[in-house]
């Protein structure tokens, strides 16, 4: 009997709480810094800014909440582990992320209405972006890379958002330096760059939201996970194995995937086609780990060319 546990994904949930909590008092100490000197200068896509910031902090506090539930561990009311309420902790962002992008295009509508008030930037305030643009960039990488190595779809998609924010904050602060530089020049209407830039950081905002949501639909759908050829392929290299059909998989490759078939062994009895089934389950838990894979055993009669569910047939009779 092989271990049951060996199918189940390591479970590296307190690494992934320990990034999320530094991480957000970092993505809190950055909102501060934005919004303090989006306030006192009057910038929009600063203030803009600083509601991005709001959103990764939000984006912490959900992950922490998400990964406290999605244990990948299987227990009695959740026979397939809880590794979905990551995804739906991830989903959570992409939300805040389009909320975020309306409220920024909606302020920056108000000003072009309206009118642009006066703008004033110094030296100092420059320093201190520069500053939050370095935490940023660390807060990305630092992300990106346990996310990578753990797994962690809440990881990633955090590192994918404050990678935006490093881009709105590069954005932001060429304005900045731009207005700074304006009365130097003598050119009031270069005031006007903090509003037309608060609409590109509302574009990048909403291309964070929606790669967040094409990561993690196929995920929560049953999206295909592996091709069936691919795991047909697998399959028929088992010695025992004479057809293999209506293959089924779903899961994230990598995370977790959950694959089942039907198969036909070259054997004359239950137990050796049992024996052989058992190798198959074994062989694509090694190939694509971590993998639950249920085996239906059929007879010969049952053989059938259809490899999956779309009409995809095998070049076995």
């Amino acid at each position: 009997m092989h271990d049951p546990h060996h199918h189940l994904p390591q479970d590296n949930r307190q690494e992934v709480r320990r990034v999320l909590w530094l991480t957000l008092w970092l993505n809190l100490l950055v909102m501060g810094l934005k919004a303090t000197i989006g306030f006192l200068t009057g910038s929009l896509s600063l203030q803009a800014d600083a509601l991005h910031s709001f959103t990764d902090s939000a984006n912490n506090i959900l992950g922490l909440f998400a990964n406290r539930f999605s244990s990948p561990t299987p227990d009695r009311d959740h026979p397939y582990g809880h590794q979905k309420f990551e995804a739906i902790g991830a989903l959570g962002i992409g939300m805040f992320l389009g909320i975020a992008c309306f409220e920024i295009l909606k302020g920056a509508i108000a000003k072009l209405i309206e009118g642009q008030g006066e703008i004033t930037i110094g030296l100092g305030e420059l320093s201190w972006l520069v500053v939050v643009l370095g935490i940023n960039i660390f807060v990305t990488f630092y992300e990106r890379n346990v996310g990578q190595r753990v797994g962690s779809a809440i990881l990633l998609a955090d590192a994918k958002h404050t990678m935006s924010d490093v881009w709105v904050t590069i954005l932001v602060l060429f304005g900045l330096l731009g207005i700074w530089q304006a009365r130097v020049w003598d050119i009031p209407q270069l005031q006007w760059l903090d509003v037309f830039l608060a609409f590109p950081v509302a574009a990048l905002v909403f291309r964070s939201a929606w790669e967040v949501l094409t990561d993690n639909l196929p995920w929560l759908v049953d999206e295909m996970a592996i091709a069936p050829e691919a795991i047909h392929k697998q399959v028929m290299t088992v010695p025992g194995v004479l057809n293999c059909h209506d293959i089924a998989s779903r899961g994230l490759l990598g995370r977790q995937v959950f694959i089942e078939m039907h198969l036909v062994a070259i054997a004359e009895d239950v137990a050796t086609a049992h024996a052989i089934s058992e190798q198959v389950e074994k062989h694509l838990e090694a190939v694509f780990a971590p993998a639950r894979v249920t085996v239906h055993i059929e007879p010969k009669a049952y053989e059938s060319a259809h490899i999956g569910f779309d009409g995809t047939s095998s070049s076995h009779p």
